[in-house]
């Protein structure tokens, strides 16, 4: 598993503040030696969080072999890429994109309330979102409940139009929200998709006992055996979506 270190740019596919960014190079020891068994598959039976994960840190029995980002644990999987996405006004860590076999998932987790769904309410924002920038979503009925699939106009660089594709799923936990944004293949391909939906079961959400807002960002970090190459350098010219959104797909 590698490591990457990104700052952010301006994004397509905004539900808020957020901002495309770059990634960059990042060298650190994976623990590919202590993968980790994920939650029962759901397939066969109804979902339940609990059950199937994304779980909170109150309901693992040790923390142990994780990739330890702070406020998330990521299950290590062969093959796997990380990439740390760096707000460049503050220097804070304010995202993670898990990069597998050509496809990606963005994470994200926000504070919330102990009685207060945040699901509900950042769908809506999402396609006010989308909706505001021309393009379109669509509600879908996926593993985790209701997701998002947006569809944003875009050009590409010898200036045909397209668009960019970005599949959204969400799941609320106990005091925290858990956001992931799917892109390249698995946002438009079913089986493209299992093996990052599996690594969202996967992930581990520390939320911490401090008190905080609803909806503010839980604190992420560069994990403490990661060492960051070429001190740290941001490389600006290898852009991804940071909302998971497919790079450029052709036609209206």
């Amino acid at each position: 598993m590698a490591f990457g270190f990104g700052k952010k740019k301006k994004n397509s596919v905004n539900t808020s503040d957020e901002q495309e960014l770059a990634s960059g190079a990042v060298a650190g020891d994976a623990k590919e030696d202590s993968l980790l068994d994920l939650p029962p598959n759901p397939d066969d039976t109804a979902y339940e969080r609990d059950v199937h994960g994304p779980l909170d840190e109150s309901e693992v029995n040790s923390t142990d072999g994780y990739v330890d980002l702070g406020a998330l644990l990521i299950t290590p999987r062969e093959g796997l890429s990380l990439r740390l996405e760096v707000e460049e006004s503050t220097s804070r860590v304010i995202a993670v994109t898990l990069d597998l076999n050509g496809s990606s998932l963005q994470l994200q987790a926000f504070a919330a309330s102990r009685s207060e769904k945040l699901w509900h309410d950042i769908r809506e924002q999402i396609g006010l979102s989308v909706g505001s920038q021309g393009g379109e979503i669509e509600i879908l009925d996926g593993t985790f409940g209701k997701e998002v699939l947006a569809k944003v106009p875009a050009q590409a660089a010898d200036g045909s139009k397209g668009f960019r594709v970005a599949r959204f799923i969400g799941v609320d936990g106990p005091r925290w929200f858990l956001r992931g944004v799917l892109g390249g293949n698995a946002a438009v391909n079913v089986e493209a998709a299992k093996e990052l939906e599996d690594l969202f079961r996967g992930v581990v959400v520390v939320r911490g006992e401090t008190p905080l807002p609803p909806r503010d960002l839980l604190l992420l970090r560069l994990p403490k055996d990661a060492v960051a190459g070429a001190q740290g350098q941001l490389a600006a010219d290898q852009a991804t979506p940071a909302q998971g959104g497919e790079p450029f797909r052709r036609g209206a």
